[in-house]
């Protein structure tokens, strides 16, 4: 079955922007992490808000104003313990890596538009090959370890990756606060009448990575065609 360009441009094109939007809407949303503590209040008969949705940037009350996360770069002469100290670092490679995942994405979509334009071979492999597998998993184990020991971290050029490790980090970061939490209270009773589960902006990243990496197979199947006419061409 002959694939058409045009058709693969026009597909690439609607799959790439709709994972852009979905990035850049979770990014600016504050549904990552949902505490949902209706049965607490409804228990202690109280009129304070303590359910909350928090984003990258900051933490929301219900019926509440919003105020910002703890700067993670701004930590080495406070007085925090290390586990905290290892919360932060692990906030700030998140804050640092969902950006720059737009910011690939951005520089991707620049290159695979003159790609397809010029119907260049190689150019429409790189596109491919950055949204898909422009590092490799040792380097982004490297990074992981390097960021725990509070060591500069390498820029990884790769776009669905630095989302995935954006996300995995994310992960890590609500699963080790949550113990932290559990710590400070003592007590997993109160846990009982809380729910805490995860919100519709880390499922927006989510659909956001399957896109990227549906975008750079995309990309390679175009470079594929391009190959094939060329071979053809150079055969007549």
């Amino acid at each position: 079955m002959r694939v058409n360009l045009g058709a693969l441009s026009l597909f690439v094109a609607l799959v790439g922007v709709s994972s852009f939007i979905f990035l850049v809407v979770a990014i600016a949303t504050d549904f990552w992490y949902i505490i949902d503590a209706s049965k607490l209040e409804a228990s202690q008969n109280g009129t304070d808000a303590l359910s909350s949705h928090s984003g990258l940037w900051r933490t929301c009350r219900v019926r509440s104003e919003c105020y910002p996360l703890i700067n993670p770069f701004w930590h080495e002469n406070a007085n925090i313990t290390e586990s905290h100290r290892q919360l932060l670092y692990m906030h700030g490679t998140f804050v640092i890596l969902m950006p720059l995942s737009l910011i690939l994405m951005i520089f991707g979509g620049m290159t695979g538009f003159i790609s397809i334009l010029a119907r260049a071979y190689l150019l429409l492999l790189m596109t491919g090959l950055l949204f898909l597998f422009g590092g490799n998993l040792h380097r982004m184990q490297c990074t992981l370890l390097k960021m725990s020991t509070n060591q500069s971290f390498p820029f990884l050029l790769t776009k669905a990756l630095v989302t995935l490790t954006g996300i995995s980090v994310y992960i890590a970061y609500s699963a080790a606060a949550f113990q932290e939490a559990v710590c400070l209270l003592r007590s997993k009773d109160l846990l009982v009448e809380i729910d805490i589960r995860f919100g519709w902006s880390l499922a927006l990243v989510w659909i956001s990575f399957v896109a990227e990496v549906l975008t750079g197979a995309v990309f390679l199947l175009a470079a594929r065609v391009v190959g094939l006419k060329r071979q053809r061409e150079q055969a007549l």
